[in-house]
């Protein structure tokens, strides 16, 4: 096989061009994406850096493949509520 066609290695943390080339999107779209916080990544230096895994996970949310569980219902034990009418003066009156 000739090295040209060779897959290049994915690394847990990637690069720009990397992560770029993993995702099938540009590199100025992914440095766009990452300095907004659209996708997960991080700065070492001042260069992008960005995991597979979190990667994976991102798109697997964003994808709807990862089921998030539903949030827990949790009903409150409520205190009744005192009626707080305010009567009229002549209500309290009696007039």
């Amino acid at each position: 096989m000739k090295a040209s066609l060779a897959q290049p290695e994915i690394r847990e943390v990637m690069d720009i061009r990397q992560a770029a080339h993993y995702l099938g999107i540009s590199a100025d779209s992914l440095y766009r994406y990452a300095a907004t916080g659209f996708i997960p990544a991080f700065r070492l230096g001042n260069r992008w850096r960005f995991r597979k895994s979190r990667l994976d996970e991102w798109m697997d949310r964003r994808s709807g493949l990862e089921e998030t569980p539903a949030p827990k219902l949790v009903r409150s034990q409520k205190k009744p509520v005192r009626s707080t009418r305010v009567l009229s003066r002549s209500a309290r009156t009696g007039s």
